[in-house]
């Protein structure tokens, strides 16, 4: 096998040379390329549309505002149209010389004209034969206009899509499609996060204030993604403005913020930091108990472009945070976590119609229990990458796409963990994880379109329990039957070398190691299946409909029958989901309504046992309203609601004794205490969970300043949504209540 993806590697390499040597097109065409960006900071614009009006043909630019329009006709000069929703569209007069790529470099600038409309930038125009299954694409706008928990969130819009919900309030990890968060794949410019997320996983770490855009992939996601087997979510940051210096500073009842940006020689930067001032309002996400928060993220990105060789672009980043639990009691343990990531990156555009990305990333999590006086035992855990890669994308004069990559990933994971009578356990592993992947995407017919590849794992983090299989294939295609109408389909294998200890059993659990797969398990190895329609029966309205099944192997889980130091820390299940998702859109352009709903089912059955994980939810609806009420003030709404989840139920108590010496009954080392017993694992429902939030937003001029002032009003009808049930106590703790908040931004 392995013989066999290195003569491919060397023949499609060959296969560019010739390709760059030889003529680029047939006798007689061109093609045009080029980047659209933003008129007032050079910020490049995803998915904007490029359409020359002699031939009728056109495309979308990536997330890197780059296209490419292939084999147009030679020796003629024709219109090009480029549009992009929320700016003023510009026309030009370009020639296309035969047997070259011609570059426009556009600009497009805002409409300045404020309408009485719902603002739309960055939506992308339908195309015919799109290969997007489960794909869903997230503007930064769209997230500044949903109501605000405490400030704008990317995790948290996450929850308001079909087949993605979250476990509580207090806790922004999503669940995807019936799988566990740590199946989950987020990336930072291409590099991998291992944890996400702020204040106890109340909020997510990456600041919204430095997205350019987002793609989440709910399933069904292509072979240059790998690593895991539920979701991915892809976060491109800005690159800061190229024209002018310029930040803004914001405050919310939680952090304060600021961003800075401006040009350097041949490129730009842009800074990013986030600091948590005021634990106060976090009280109310903990039913009013103390919540000692503190933390803080700093980002940051430069860009430096070649002008000798057109399209080339180096971009070094960096991604900073830190989280601290600590409390003023002694007796309560204390909690730190970090992350640390660096980057370089290098894009290349030659004159052929060939793309070239290589990276190189490193990415570090830490994570320590600290007990202090109380009864815990200290733990860490440590995991971090150094990850090499390379992608290579040709795309043909027939618009057929061919896109094949390298990525190597050296991995490193600690933990060190003790045990109630003191004996400490080190546990470390390493291993390296060589892949290979290969997409052909057939888009030469406008109303069908396929995209077919497979990953092919050379070397494995885990040396697994000797049944593994390289091979992970994955196909997509649509094809539409009417304008109107498109119908579509995906299947792809996943694999996981990495996972974390996660107790079930836990309402939140601070402490989730990293661990490479022991070898004496295989990696998760998970198949999805989704099939879908994507119905546009009038302009201003859109229906999806998607179903899933998800089938896992190897689905790892805490031995929770170990009795003696030779029996498996973790052992092996099976896990099984699928359900419907729909997904209705009117948007008149006077507002904006949607409704997402979804109606699913999950399970995991290990060593016999079958049950329903915790975030298992029959059905869940979400109802938003959006509109513009003009002079700059915007209103929206946000129902949520979802069929109640699994818990553990409490069947009684029995007192525990602890002792010094165990052959001494009379050396107590405290008194007897009330040990909670617990029934079948997660076969109780909690109630149903539903809420209304509200909010208002204004955006007006102060001096030389640009200001927007949001006003949110939580959980409108104080609905007492149950958290949990306290298990030292029986007493119900109830969620978010009713919750006013606010937040400023001054644009400079």
């Amino acid at each position: 096998m392995k013989k066999i993806v290195n003569l491919f590697v060397v023949a499609f390499f060959i296969f560019l040379f010739l390709s760059g040597k030889g003529s680029i097109y047939a006798q007689g065409r061109g093609g045009l390329r080029g980047v659209v960006t933003d008129s007032t900071n050079s910020e490049a614009l995803a998915y904007a549309n490029i359409y020359v009006k002699e031939i009728s043909a056109g495309a979308s630019t990536d997330v890197r505002g780059y296209f490419l329009i292939p084999s147009i006709p030679a020796g003629k000069t024709y219109t090009v149209v480029a549009s992009y929703i929320g700016y003023n569209s510009k026309e030009f007069r370009v020639e296309i010389v035969e047997n070259r790529i011609t570059h426009l470099d556009i600009e497009l600038s805002q409409t300045g004209v404020e309408l009485q409309t719902i603002e739309k930038v960055g939506e992308k125009i339908m195309e015919t034969n799109a290969t997007d299954i489960g794909l869903q694409r997230i503007a930064i706008r769209e997230l500044e206009a949903l109501p605000k928990g405490v400030e704008t969130d990317l995790f948290r819009s996450l929850q308001y899509m079909p087949g993605v919900r979250t476990t509580s309030d207090v806790s922004a990890r999503y669940y995807v499609r019936g799988s566990a968060s740590n199946q989950n794949l987020v990336l930072l410019e291409g590099a991998t996060v291992y944890n996400p997320f702020h204040a106890m996983g109340l909020f997510s770490a990456i600041d919204p204030e430095i997205i350019n855009n987002v793609e989440f992939y709910k399933g069904g996601f292509s072979a240059e993604y790998g690593g895991r087997i539920s979701s991915v979510l892809s976060v491109l940051p800005k690159e800061g403005n190229k024209n002018n210096f310029g930040g803004s500073v914001s405050m919310s009842m939680l952090t304060s913020k600021a961003l800075i940006e401006g040009p350097i020689p041949n490129g730009s930067f842009v800074i990013s930091a986030r600091k948590s001032y005021s634990t106060a309002i976090l009280d109310k996400f903990f039913n009013n108990r103390n919540a000692p928060i503190d933390f803080y993220d700093v980002f940051f990105k430069a860009n430096y472009a070649d002008l000798d060789t057109t399209g080339s672009k180096f971009t070094v980043f960096g991604f900073l945070t830190n989280d601290n639990i600590k409390y003023d009691d002694p007796l309560k343990s204390d909690y730190k976590w970090n992350n640390n990531l660096f980057g370089l990156k290098w894009f290349y555009v030659g004159d052929s119609p060939l793309y070239i990305q290589l990276g190189v990333s490193m990415s570090n999590f830490k994570g320590e229990v600290i007990p202090n006086r109380s009864k815990a035992k200290p733990q860490l855990n440590k995991i971090g990458d150094v990850t090499v890669n390379a992608d290579f994308n040709y795309i043909f004069d027939t618009k057929d796409e061919v896109l094949v990559g390298l990525e190597i990933k050296e991995v490193n994971t600690e933990m060190h963990v003790e045990n109630s009578r003191g004996a400490v356990s080190d546990i470390g592993a390493n291993g390296t994880n060589l892949s290979f992947f290969a997409k052909y995407k057939f888009l030469r017919y406008e109303n069908f379109g396929v995209d077919i590849g497979a990953r092919l794992l050379l070397t494995r983090l885990s040396a697994g329990g000797g049944n593994n299989n390289p091979f992970e294939p994955r196909v997509s295609l649509t094809y539409r039957i009417l304008p109107q109408i498109a119908l579509k389909a995906a299947y792809g294998v996943y694999q996981q070398d990495l996972t974390t200890l996660t107790d079930e059993s836990e309402v939140i659990s601070l402490f989730e190691p990293w661990i490479i797969v022991p070898e004496y398990l295989d990696p998760s190895r998970a198949t999805h299946y989704s099939v879908g329609v994507e119905l546009n029966p009038l302009e201003n309205v859109s229906l999806e409909i998607e179903g899933y099944y998800k089938e896992i192997d190897n689905l790892l889980a805490i031995n929770q029958n170990k009795i003696y130091s030779t029996d498996p820390d973790l052992v092996a299940g099976t896990g099984e989901s699928y359900g419907l998702e729909i997904m209705a859109k009117f948007d008149p352009s006077i507002f904006r309504f949607s409704a997402a709903y979804t109606l699913a089912w999950a399970y995991k059955e290990v060593e016999g046992w079958l049950y329903y994980p915790r975030y298992d939810s029959r059905h869940t609806l979400n109802l938003s309203f959006e509109v513009n009420l003009g002079a700059g003030w915007q209103a929206s709404l946000l129902w949520n609601y979802s069929s109640g989840l699994p818990f553990t139920q409490l069947v009684g108590y029995y007192d525990k004794l602890y002792f010094d010496d165990p052959n001494d009954p009379s050396n107590l080392v405290d008194p007897a205490r009330p040990y909670a017993l617990l029934g079948d694992l997660n076969l109780g429902r909690l109630p149903d969970y539903h809420r209304l939030d509200f909010t208002v937003s204004k955006k007006f001029p102060l001096f030389f300043m640009d200001c927007d002032f949001s006003f949110s009003m939580l959980n409108i009808y104080d609905r007492a949504n149950i958290f949990y049930f306290d298990r030292k106590t029986g007493e119900r703790v109830n969620s978010l209540p009713f919750l006013p908040t606010a937040t400023l931004r001054i644009v400079l």
